[in-house]
């Protein structure tokens, strides 16, 4: 029964990092449920995080949507940054951290409603490559400790530096993360901390959630995903702070 429902949950999850973000924070509690522990259950995570992320991105390529060339320019200092981060131990109290992404979140749900305009895509005349690379390293060094609500810090950094809109963004995303949770997936293989066949299950429901999340984000467009990304934004942010 666990076994079916973390298969479940990768459905929830497959969809909402596609379209938005979070869905790392239904898996990882659910993940504990077996018998793991976090450090484990953060592990196995990733092969649903790489399944997943497959589906995706050949989904928003197949329907012209992907910046290819603008996406690997940001993937290289987010690898980086998430295999730095896959290494290091944070010096910071992890209750810290989370009441400060709590807040982070929170702030970023101000900008969702109050500047629309922001996230319908704006091309930008010149682009901060220094601020770019600065960014995308922080938030691979993020997602290669965590993972869980990264998706939303891809998805700010990406409106406000990029000038994307939520479907490009989106795209930008996935393929960003596809390539960089190999290098954090073999990290964690490597210090025995994934459970290879809990992994495996979440990543088939993960698989579906992101083909329906992908075809979702394509076909409604910027605003259903601005509402979306609104709730689950929300949502993250709270559950960091409680």
């Amino acid at each position: 029964m666990l076994y079916f429902l973390v298969f479940l949950s990768g459905i929830a999850s497959g969809f909402l990092n596609v379209v938005g973000g979070g869905g790392s924070l239904i898996t990882l509690p659910l993940l504990t449920l077996l018998g793991m522990d976090l450090s484990i259950a953060n592990g196995t995570n990733r092969i649903a995080i790489l399944m997943q992320n497959i589906t995706a991105v050949r989904s928003f390529y197949k329907d012209k949507v992907l910046p290819v060339k603008l996406s690997l320019l940001c993937a290289i200092p987010a690898t980086i940054g998430s295999i730095a981060g896959t290494y290091v131990v944070v010096n910071i109290p992890q209750t810290l951290l989370k009441k400060i992404v709590g807040v982070l979140l929170l702030v970023m749900a101000f900008f969702i409603i109050a500047k629309p305009s922001m996230w319908s895509g704006q091309k930008k005349e010149r682009l901060n490559v220094a601020l770019i690379v600065l960014a995308f390293f922080g938030i691979g060094f993020y997602g290669g400790f965590i993972q869980a609500g990264v998706g939303f810090f891809f998805v700010f950094f990406t409106a406000v530096l990029l000038g994307l809109d939520l479907v490009k963004n989106n795209a930008l995303k996935v393929f960003i993360v596809l390539l960089y949770t190999p290098f954090s997936l073999l990290i964690f293989l490597l210090n025995g901390k994934v459970q290879p066949l809990a992994g495996v299950i979440l990543g088939a429901g993960s698989m579906i959630g992101a083909q329906l999340g992908a075809k979702f984000a394509v076909k409604k467009g910027v605003n259903w995903l601005r509402y979306i990304l609104l709730a689950t934004v929300v949502a993250s942010g709270v559950s960091y702070l409680i």
